[in-house]
């Protein structure tokens, strides 16, 4: 059984950092395909970040991109997301989705998905 657990979320005022994590207990390094999603209110779930397990490649949004960097610790099994210069339009539930290769911002890619953690930047 895999399950995601994401953490690290919080409150912080434009242009500080933040950090978050996600524990992929279950899921192991066979898997292609990790990610990132963020949802605001009133709006779609939009993909932040990707990375292919299998060559450590990563991909990100435009918007995030010089910003956020995606990771992953192999041996605990963690993901991260280290955000940096944080803005107001970065707020949203942030997930963490593991799943199957393919394109990394394409949420259909992804069978398993975290219960999100809170990300609130104010200006």
């Amino acid at each position: 059984q895999v399950q995601l657990v994401e953490s690290g979320g919080g409150s912080v005022q434009a242009g500080g950092s933040l950090t978050l994590s996600c524990a992929a207990n279950g899921y192991t390094s066979s898997g292609y395909l990790m990610g990132w999603f963020r949802q605001a209110p009133g709006k779609e779930r939009e993909g932040v970040a990707g990375i292919y397990i299998f060559d450590g490649s990563t991909s990100y949004a435009d918007s995030v991109k010089g910003r956020f960097t995606i990771s992953r610790d192999n041996a605990n099994n963690t993901l991260y997301l280290q955000m940096n210069s944080l803005k107001p339009e970065d707020t949203g539930m942030y997930y963490c989705a593991a799943g199957r290769g393919g394109s990394w911002f394409d949420a259909g890619r992804y069978d398993y998905w975290g219960q999100g953690t809170q990300v609130t930047v104010s200006s």
